[in-house]
């Protein structure tokens, strides 16, 4: 009986740990508004967002749209291709690359994602600011006046328009203004350390229109080749001295608005919005007893929230908070797949939010085509290659070509393909979406590389971002940063085929598989290629991809974990003076992987405390003053606050090649720490608590029916919901339990 009772104590605390807690303690609070543009309150829904900040006595509001691009072509791909890259390089002829394939980039303001517009209120008569705090529950901005005013923002979840209300006014006539960006009015404006580009009037676009009504103003801005970009506002006057409003971005259409009811008791659809918040926190939860880490980890979790949504294009470098300084966004706010859009949904999975990790997956195949077009024009063969830097619509873009057009991005991008997949185990999904595409990205790198004495060779290897675009940055032998992603991707290629079915096929892929040479390894760990050991600080792990991400070495293996702990000694060795924050975002994971609790958790921190903005924004530079970095500008980029969200999921469960485990490198200062429903692979929904410094039980619940092959937290354990001799444990340590679907067991710890 007690045992029982104890059994249900624990189903029940399952049930309220985590979830139960309050997000109040991760809002962000400030007594004043911003005054800068990336330290101001983020909002958004995956394709409209807004920056609130303060600017020239202004309340200011930096609105912007997901898919505003000018995708003008600067890049003529039709010029190069990979067989007379290779034969540059060979001549030592390398310039001729350069002017062809990098300096358009750096020479063509276009392509580019751009900025909308922005709005402006008047507060000079409101008094001081009293508090600005984002509830990032319900991702509402409330700002609170001297004089009583309360200013609300929000951007509904569900529909394409954000809302703003001001309650208390002395005067009704605190009316929105709207502000028109630098495209054609003449002026310039400072830089601001963010690695901005030209400033918006070297796109040449003509002048817009802004066409004002009583209570609404309209701004139509043409861009380029006939197209344009309308910006809406509207407001009404309410009872009681309020004023509401709402806006809306159109890209190539008219803008419209639903009128604002002044006799509609809640005219904004604030219920609708709030049960799409209140649904995506309910997926999964965590508590961990380091507060600073703990409220990073819910802050980067509300921003997924914001730029992560069905029908919206995927996660670009800043996403739907394109800088707002008069100049192009850093590095043209553009498609990064040499990490940036990787490491951006890294957490998606483990998080339970297969809907927000959807998003890349979706743009990637609606791209498709073109790529595909792209590989057989660029590389010469059939199959499907992804650029390395790319454009909404899926075009290269050129720049540093050793990257934005690298052999093997379609390797990388199959990953979520495959994760996609193994997280959530749709039987549609593998056959409509993850075989094709994982088989297209397969055989192109099987075309484009060839068997010399057996062994299979690429014509030209690199690893971002080494030797940066010189010359010295191509390898005539594989790298390891696309060795690892060749292995990764014949691998899953030969699973995914036999899973559709195609046994033949899958054989073939573990034989291509197999005349791949073995990792370039020393004293030093993995080397960045034959001949190339890491002699000096970088900001990419490019030459760790085994590790982490994709899982190609186990720490429980002998040999695996000598390379593990070379690699990681020797950038110790090296330390971390050319690293910027993602890198270090980056660095808990591969810590995670090797069991290094503690030192994950203080690659953590440093980029909690040195590396983001008081919003949380990842500045990439080393924001007091150099501490741990050389790097001490500011651009904001998003990836990594997405890669330090996994690295604190990857210390409380990992999906390990074939098998999961639950509390793999949790320090043991963290005598507290549960987490609830986060996915693994297999479509596994796992729960954990620990006490006392103590791990007391773990709970899966199996979506769908599979087999759970789990290394358990504990020697010894007492399972719940299970017929005796359902568990088979290994001598690795890992028990294996078939479930069905639906099905829930719970692992208690048997304290022997």
């Amino acid at each position: 009986m007690k045992n029982t009772i104890i059994s249900i104590l624990l189903l029940l605390c399952f049930s309220t740990v985590c979830c139960a807690q309050s997000l109040k303690n991760y809002n962000l609070s400030f007594p004043k508004l911003a005054n800068k543009w990336d330290e101001a309150m983020p909002l958004g829904n995956g394709m409209l967002g807004v920056l609130i900040w303060e600017k020239n006595s202004k309340l200011r509001l930096s609105l912007d749209r997901a898919d505003l691009w000018d995708e003008r072509k600067a890049l003529d791909i039709s010029k190069l291709t990979f067989k007379w890259v290779e034969e540059q390089v060979h001549k030592n002829n390398y310039s001729a690359v350069q002017k062809i394939g990098d300096e358009p980039y750096d020479n063509s303001p276009y392509p580019t994602k751009l900025p909308a517009a922005a709005l402006e209120f008047d507060i000079a008569k409101l008094g001081k600011v009293v508090s600005n705090q984002l509830d990032i529950e319900t991702a509402l901005n409330t700002v609170k006046f001297e004089d009583g005013t309360v200013f609300n923002c929000y951007i509904h979840a569900t529909e394409q328009r954000g809302y703003f209300g001001l309650e208390n006014l002395k005067s009704t006539d605190l009316l929105p203004a709207l502000i028109v960006h630098n495209y054609n009015n003449g002026q310039t404006e400072n830089g601001d350390n963010s690695h901005s580009g030209a400033g918006l009037q070297k796109l040449g676009y003509g002048k817009g229109t802004v066409t004002k009504t009583a209570n609404s103003v309209r701004y139509h801005q043409p861009t380029y080749d006939g197209h344009y970009f309308e910006v809406l506002v509207q407001w009404q006057k309410m009872a009681n001295r309020k004023i509401i409003g709402s806006w809306t971005i159109t890209s190539d259409k008219a803008a419209s608005l639903p009128v604002i009811s002044s006799t509609a008791k809640e005219p904004t659809g604030w219920d609708k919005h709030v049960a799409w918040w209140k649904d995506f926190w309910g997926k999964s939860s965590i508590s961990i007893p380091d507060k600073l880490i703990q409220k990073q980890y819910y802050l980067e979790m509300y921003k997924l929230g914001c730029v992560a949504r069905k029908g919206a294009p995927a996660i670009t470098l800043q996403a739907v908070w394109t800088a707002d300084n008069g100049s192009l966004p850093p590095w043209k706010g553009d498609f990064h797949n040499d990490l940036n859009t990787q490491l951006s949904y890294w957490p998606t999975y483990t998080a339970n939010h297969l809907a927000e990790g959807a998003t890349f997956t979706d743009w990637l195949w609606k791209i498709r085509p073109r790529n595909l077009e792209y590989t057989k024009q660029y590389f010469g063969v059939n199959g499907l290659n992804v650029p390395g830097v790319i454009t909404l619509n899926g075009d290269p873009m050129g720049g540093w070509i050793q990257y934005s057009l690298s052999p093997t991005v379609s390797a990388w991008t199959s990953q979520h393909f495959y994760w996609q997949w193994k997280y959530g185990m749709d039987e549609v999904f593998l056959k409509t979406r993850a075989y094709p595409y994982i088989h297209e990205a397969a055989s192109y790198l099987e075309h484009i590389t060839t068997l010399k004495n057996g062994k299979r060779t690429l014509p030209l290897s690199s690893s971002p971002e080494y030797n940066d675009n010189s010359i010295k940055a191509w390898f005539l032998n594989w790298t390891n940063f696309d060795l690892s992603l060749a292995k990764f991707l014949f691998k899953a290629a030969a699973e995914v085929s036999k899973a559709d079915g195609k046994p033949d096929e899958s054989k073939h892929w573990l034989e291509i598989l197999g005349q791949l040479p073995d990792y370039e390894v020393n004293e030093t760990g993995f080397t960045i290629a034959p001949g190339a050991n890491l002699t000096s600080s970088h900001r990419h792990m490019s030459q760790y991809m085994a590790i982490y991400p994709l899982d190609l070495l186990d720490v429980n293996k002998e040999k695996d974990k000598t390379i593990i702990d070379n690699s990681l000694k020797r950038l110790e060795e090296i330390g971390t003076r050319a690293w910027c924050g993602y890198s270090f975002s980056w660095m808990a994971s591969l810590y995670a992987r090797a069991y290094q609790a503690d030192k994950a958790v203080k690659q953590l921190e440093i980029f909690a405390s040195n590396f983001c903005s008081p919003n949380s924004f990842h500045l990439n530079g080393d924001q007091k003053g150099g501490q741990y970095s050389g790097f001490t500008y500011r651009p904001f980029t998003l990836e990594g606050n997405f890669a330090f969200a996994q690295g604190v999921q990857e210390l409380l469960v990992q999906s390990r090649n074939g098998y999961i485990q639950a509390f793999p490198a949790v320090p043991q200062s963290w005598a507290n720490a549960s987490f609830k429903n986060l996915r693994t692979e297999g479509a596994f929904l796992v729960s954990g608590i620990k006490e006392n410094g103590v791990p007391i039980s773990v709970k899966i619940y199996a979506e769908k029916a599979g087999l759970l092959r789990i290394k358990l937290p504990f020697k010894t354990y007492v399972v719940k919901n299970l017929p005796a001799g359902s568990v088979k444990m290994g001598n690795d340590g890992i028990a294996e339990i078939k479930l069905k679907q639906k099905q829930t067991i719970l692992f208690e710890n048997g304290y022997e």
